[in-house]
């Protein structure tokens, strides 16, 4: 097939909120680059850029994909599910039921902004996992023949790092905010007297939950070690090749990056007991129950600690060069498709 040219859109400027999903949006745009694709973010002020597929990262309106339509370029909506992917069955039931009886008598000027009808429209959806893509059929009714799971990548970086002697901490990469539960890992930690390194920073300066976490950092140096992020990929790889285990206790993830890249290190994973998690880790991570019980947390974090030099590493993750060639397909699916 001829050359395509993919725009890139999403819904979050990166300079309002850092972290995996702007690692995931521009991993995503070099991946595809690297099969022969031309790929360049949508120019919102150019009304003369061209393109054969928009890639929207999020739910894009669904007056935006008629408009694409009649440009004759395709529609491709990755939207991550991370809230309703962590939810139970039976909230996810309620959540369905809710959402029709709406779609049902709510007058459409004000179902309109749900932007439901994007799950119609759109020529190819993504889902990071099998779990999301069942959510995307169960809660939105989006076509199975156009939903596709294609998983993230793990930078080169993460897989060429040399192996070295495990060190005593367990590592956490994440940003400080609530959905990350680091200060609940830092009390787990400090019960447990286990090591916990911390790696990252706060989407703001003023944010009260972080500067709690800062405090328990440096009230107990010897339990929770925080620097701030590491920036270099090459080095933050070197601290996941020296860490004892990777943990992650979060509420609601779609995937995490920093997990996989620390399976990509060889890293043993402790990870929260959630959908996403299994579906990242089908095999060779550990799980932990979603608490606000510090007491036990701190068991099942001792625990980690205690094994994590005799458990195995998580299967490899996928790198970023397979994970183009499965959008490419996907690009080339929704392009030989006939648009709703």
């Amino acid at each position: 097939m001829q050359s395509m040219k993919i725009l890139t859109n999403c819904n979050l400027p990166f300079c309002l909120a850092h972290g995996g999903h702007s690692i995931q949006i521009q991993q995503t745009m070099a991946a595809v680059r690297g099969t022969g694709a031309e790929v360049e973010p949508v120019r919102w002020w150019d009304e003369s850029q061209t393109g054969d597929v928009i890639h929207h990262f999020g739910r894009i309106p669904a007056e935006h994909i008629r408009f694409a339509h009649k440009k004759k370029m395709k529609v491709v909506m990755a939207e991550l599910l991370t809230g309703p992917g962590s939810r139970s069955r039976r909230q996810l039931r309620i959540q369905k039921l809710v959402s029709a009886v709406i779609a049902r008598l709510a007058p459409r000027s004000f179902t309109a902004s749900f932007n439901w009808e994007s799950y119609r429209l759109a020529d190819a959806f993504v889902a990071n996992t099998a779990w999301e893509k069942h959510l995307m059929e169960y809660l939105f009714n989006a076509d199975p023949r156009k939903t596709h799971v294609v998983p993230n990548g793990v930078e080169e970086v993460f897989f060429k790092s040399a192996p070295v002697p495990r060190g005593p901490w367990l590592v956490c990469a994440a940003t400080l905010t609530e959905r990350k539960r680091v200060v609940e890992l830092a009390e787990a930690a400090i019960m447990a007297r286990t090591p916990v390194w911390v790696i990252g920073r706060a989407y703001g300066e003023d944010d009260p939950y972080s500067r709690k976490f800062v405090e328990l950092a440096r009230a107990n140096p010897q339990w929770v070690r925080f620097e701030g992020a590491i920036s270099d990929r090459g080095e933050l790889a070197k601290t996941y090749r020296a860490a004892r285990g990777f943990v992650l206790l979060s509420t609601m993830e779609t995937r995490s990056l920093s997990a996989e890249e620390a399976a990509a290190c060889e890293c043993p994973v402790l990870v929260s007991d959630l959908p996403w998690a299994h579906g990242t880790f089908p095999q060779g991570a550990q799980f932990c129950p979603v608490t606000d019980s510090v007491a036990a947390n701190a068991a099942r974090l001792r625990r980690f600690f205690d094994e994590a030099p005799t458990l195995p590493p998580p299967p490899p993750p996928a790198t970023w060069a397979e994970v183009g060639r499965q959008f490419l397909a996907v690009y080339e699916k929704a392009l030989a498709a006939e648009s709703p």
